[in-house]
């Protein structure tokens, strides 16, 4: 049986963190005996011909090998996540979500859940807003835009390998983007009225990164103010409708 990289990496962290083997074979539904041999170094020979060595959090990662959904949590987390360290090296991943919009925090646990697999998801509620969460070690790997300070406030790039995953979906980067900081709207004016996105970030690389996926996607897009990114002609509205529409 062939196994991801994400859960052979998972099985190495619960380790680390002091799970014993049952343990860690209980929590990932894998054998006691295959949690074993991938302790002792016996790992998936795809695993070691496809996964680059991490020296941060100790792991192997197949990075072009992550699911599509990645690239949705990406758009997800340049908008309203983030990463906060904990002890042993852990890191926990929050996205702050709109109480209003149920839907979105669905799709962004399913989204978790398709990268991580195997670890625990959870949601913290407060009054209008929620977040919902994961540990790992891996996250300042899979979100190396990780850093000190505010987003807007850094530079923001993408790595060549997140480049390549957008390049294949950019349709879902778009959708993250804004689900997290945009949204679609009736744009008015004098005996008229069109629906109209837009995407607002205070980051000018988030604001580029979103312009080069639309422009991936041969959609064409305008800005106003200092921060706002407006998709507006009818035909191009028609196709974000098609994997975005309105906040649910």
């Amino acid at each position: 049986m062939t196994h991801p990289v994400a859960l052979v990496n998972r099985s190495l962290e619960l380790a680390g963190e002091g799970f014993s083997t049952s343990e860690v074979a209980r929590r990932l539904g894998v054998p006691r005996g295959t949690v074993r041999d991938w302790l002792a170094g016996r790992v998936p020979g795809g695993f070691h011909r496809d996964g680059v060595a991490c020296g941060a959090c100790g792991g192997l990662h197949d990075l072009g090998a992550l699911p599509p959904a990645y690239v949705y949590l990406l758009g997800m987390y340049l908008g309203d996540g983030c990463l906060s360290a904990h002890r042993r090296g852990v890191f926990k991943l929050r996205v702050s979500l709109d109480n209003r919009y149920p839907a979105i925090g669905e799709e962004v646990e399913a989204a978790i859940h398709a990268v991580m697999p195997g670890n625990r998801i959870g949601r913290v509620w407060n009054s209008g807003w929620h977040e919902v969460y994961a540990y790992s070690k891996s996250w300042p790997c899979l979100f190396p835009q990780h850093g000190p300070g505010r987003k807007h406030e850094r530079v923001i790039e993408l790595t060549a390998w997140q480049r390549e995953l957008v390049e294949r979906r950019p349709d879902l980067l778009v959708r993250g983007l804004i689900q997290s900081d945009g949204c679609r709207f009736q744009n008015t004016g004098r005996g008229w009225s069109h629906p109209r996105y837009c995407f607002d970030n205070r980051s000018a690389e988030i604001r580029r990164i979103f312009c080069d996926a639309c422009d991936l996607l041969g959609l064409r897009w305008t800005t106003s103010g200092r921060y706002t990114v407006y998709v507006s002609r009818k035909a191009d509205v028609a196709l974000l409708d098609r994997f975005v529409g309105p906040k649910r």
